[in-house]
């Protein structure tokens, strides 16, 4: 990139995250997002959620195609989110091979890992482990189910607890430096010239990664409502799958009450306004968790607009 393009992107950049926030799409409509026209006002455009359909993860997807405020559009093809590949088929294998990735991060801990197992990924390619914390969740779960004990999982997951331990999970994605390195280091690999296709992903490609996703989004000058929508997409993809683990838990006798789990199944706008606020009271502005938070220089975001936007 040249000097003179890195100068005139940090300047879009500096003067429209200075402010924290980026401009939003109207609040008029839940579809379609809003991108600038020349004058600087917005329209409406529809917005469509790339999915990548597989057998064996059901949350896959092409961050590329959604509009930016200032007019550009983000490239397909470059960046992927998803859930845990541990389970794909040899015919997934083989879709997940014509994405031509060039690196897999996975933001699971070795607790996941071992029980659900390393990422199945085409030949050549292995995943980058890239720990982010779950504040103990995933223990908690397996002790909760596993203890078959219906008083003792309403104890563990019930009267809102289990709202309040995500709402507590996606502040530790700001407050934790630890986690703040691995989403740093994440954004700095895709901004990277050199690095070709990406994807990262955590156990159900809706907390972790969705808070990654949404940082990325919005560093791209994506309205916020659109990188909303991105984020709660989840509930849509997961539905189906998260049902059928509800009803075996039911049916094998191992939990009574499974609906215990649908706050930490789901994600939620409350999930999300934990974290901002929590980024907000930190940092004062998206713009400074962006530089403060994760060390991301002016340099680095210009790289990110200029590789991801056209």
């Amino acid at each position: 990139m040249s000097r003179a393009r890195i100068r005139l992107v940090t300047a879009v950049l500096a003067s429209a995250l200075a402010l924290g926030t980026l401009p939003a799409a109207s609040a008029a409509s839940a579809a379609p997002a809003a991108s600038a026209t020349a004058a600087g006002r917005y329209h409406q455009q529809a917005e469509t959620i790339r999915q990548i359909p597989l057998q064996g993860a059901v949350n896959v997807r092409d961050l590329g195609g959604y509009h930016t405020w200032t007019g550009g559009q983000v490239r397909q093809g470059l960046v992927y989110r998803s859930d845990a590949l541990s389970k794909l088929t040899q015919g997934d294998i083989t879709t997940v091979s014509g994405l031509g990735l060039t690196k897999v991060v996975d933001f699971r801990i070795p607790m996941e890992l071992r029980y659900d197992g390393a990422d199945r990924l085409p030949a050549g390619l292995t995943a980058t482990s890239r720990p982010v914390s779950d504040l103990g969740l995933y223990g908690t779960l397996v002790g909760a189910i596993s203890s078959g004990d219906p008083a003792t999982q309403e104890q563990m997951l019930g009267g809102g607890r289990a709202e309040a331990y995500m709402r507590d999970i996606y502040r530790t994605f700001v407050t934790s430096p630890e986690n703040r390195a691995q989403f740093a280091a994440t954004v700095r690999e895709i901004a990277d010239g050199g690095q070709g296709p990406l994807l990262y992903h955590c156990t159900s490609g809706k907390d972790r990664t969705g808070w990654m996703s949404y940082v990325l989004l919005r560093a791209l000058a994506v309205p916020e409502e659109t990188a909303e929508r991105d984020y709660l997409a989840s509930n849509t993809f997961r539905a189906a799958y998260d049902a059928q683990v509800r009803a075996g838990l039911k049916q094998s006798g191992r939990m009574q009450n499974p609906d215990l789990l649908i706050p930490l199944q789901e994600v939620r706008q409350d999930y999300l306004d934990a974290a901002t606020a929590q980024l907000a009271a930190d940092y004062g502005s998206f713009y400074g968790y962006l530089t403060d938070g994760l060390g991301l220089d002016l340099r680095t975001l210009a790289k990110l607009q200029t590789k991801l936007v056209r």
